[in-house]
């Protein structure tokens, strides 16, 4: 399979970001992925002692359909998420600072008041945790054939970006992805990923990203189809390497661990 793009998700909920290309770390996260969350209202969650949450604690598009109406941005070196609405820039909070995050909180209250539950407060994950909606997902792909399978038998084209994965991936069967669960996945630059489970899916994927439109039945729609709603599959990361638009996976199966003893 040739990867065909990659994107990051810096703020939980918010928008996709493109990247050329991912340096991932043995054991770690993609890069610059949910490193931020937005609380809706207190979520028990506590920085020194991570422990995942249910999304539901946070916004998110399966409730809060009109965070796709917002075009944010994360700057790596400012640290700063810049909000815009209408191709108008209308927020730009430091993320590392008290300001920031009052800013942060006065936006959304002032964007969604009819959906807040309590305060939207921002959350920043510890190195070790990022704010996925699985306890054991470390990064995602998206098989684009699948995608476009699935909106074959809408009779649409569906937005891959619906589906809110990390590695979008071309030249892979129609959810053959499905059968790679517990297999590894290999590049020329030395990386290597297990995949770990499939990925089920829920109703943040019947909203359009560009317009913030509920306009689909995405899970529905998949369990009707297929007899499932998993569409994409997560993966741990076994050895550290480089993603590059355009590089090829290869699978295979696991690497058997030699038991040597001790002589």
């Amino acid at each position: 399979m040739r990867v065909a793009s990659l994107y990051r998700y810096p703020v939980k909920g918010l928008s996709p970001e493109p990247v050329q290309s991912a340096s991932l770390s043995t054991g770690g996260f993609f890069p610059g992925d949910r490193l931020f969350a937005i609380e809706n209202g207190p979520s028990g969650f506590d920085p020194a002692a991570p422990v995942h949450q249910p999304k539901i604690k946070y916004l998110m598009l399966m409730r809060n359909e009109s965070l796709a109406r917002l075009q944010t941005r994360y700057d790596d070196e400012s640290r700063a998420l810049v909000i815009r609405q209408d191709g108008r820039e209308t927020l730009r909070a430091d993320m590392t600072t008290q300001d920031g995050h009052a800013a942060l909180t006065a936006f959304f209250e002032g964007f969604m008041p009819d959906e807040l539950r309590g305060k939207p407060q921002l959350l920043t994950a510890p190195q070790s945790y990022r704010f996925m909606d699985s306890r054991s997902g470390f990064m995602s792909i998206i098989n684009l054939a699948s995608v476009a399978d699935l909106g074959n038998h809408l009779g649409t084209r569906l937005d891959p970006l619906r589906f809110r994965g990390n590695v979008m991936v071309e030249g892979l069967a129609a959810w053959a992805e499905n059968d790679l669960v517990g297999q590894e996945l290999s590049t020329p630059s030395g990386l290597r990923l297990r995949v770990i489970k499939r990925i089920e899916r829920c109703a943040a994927t019947n909203v359009d990203p560009q317009t913030g439109a509920r306009d689909l039945q995405i899970p529905k729609a998949l369990m009707k189809t297929y007899g499932h709603v998993d569409c994409g599959i997560y993966c741990e990361i076994l050895n550290s390497g480089t993603l590059t638009a355009g590089m090829h996976l290869e699978s295979q199966a696991p690497q058997a661990t030699l038991d040597l003893g001790v002589a």
